[in-house]
């Protein structure tokens, strides 16, 4: 499995990006996918998450950000609006295989598989 995370820049504060993650995975539908960011200097952080039966996402993020797939593709995307300061970081996307029990994986150590990271940069 090989994750493939693409979109960073550099973008002013309340400006838009869009990641995207291509993943070589067969039986993507079966993925539960998530984004996760690292800061200089910090522990990396839960985002949002995407299975097969809804989303969920971080506080700080919630509003703002929206996780999206597309199973055709093999694709999951962030749409990351009004972008802070405080969102500058590598963003990662990982994948794990879904439980079918409705759980969201926000736990770092809950997912299998991990992209090389993209960075984002907001100025304030």
């Amino acid at each position: 499995v090989q994750l493939q995370a693409s979109g960073g820049g550099l973008v002013q504060a309340g400006g838009f990006l869009r990641l995207s993650c291509a993943a070589s995975i067969r039986t993507f539908s079966r993925y539960d996918m998530g984004w996760f960011r690292q800061a200089p200097g910090k522990e990396r952080e839960f985002v949002a998450a995407i299975t097969w039966s809804g989303t969920r996402y971080a506080d700080s993020v919630k509003g703002r950000f929206t996780i999206a797939r597309d199973n055709a593709k093999n694709t999951v995307y962030l749409q990351m609006n009004s972008l802070k300061h405080e969102d500058t970081a590598v963003y990662y996307c990982a994948a794990a295989p879904t439980s079918y029990s409705g759980y969201y994986y926000i736990g770092v150590h809950e997912y299998d598989y991990w992209g090389q990271g993209t960075l984002v940069t907001v100025s304030s």
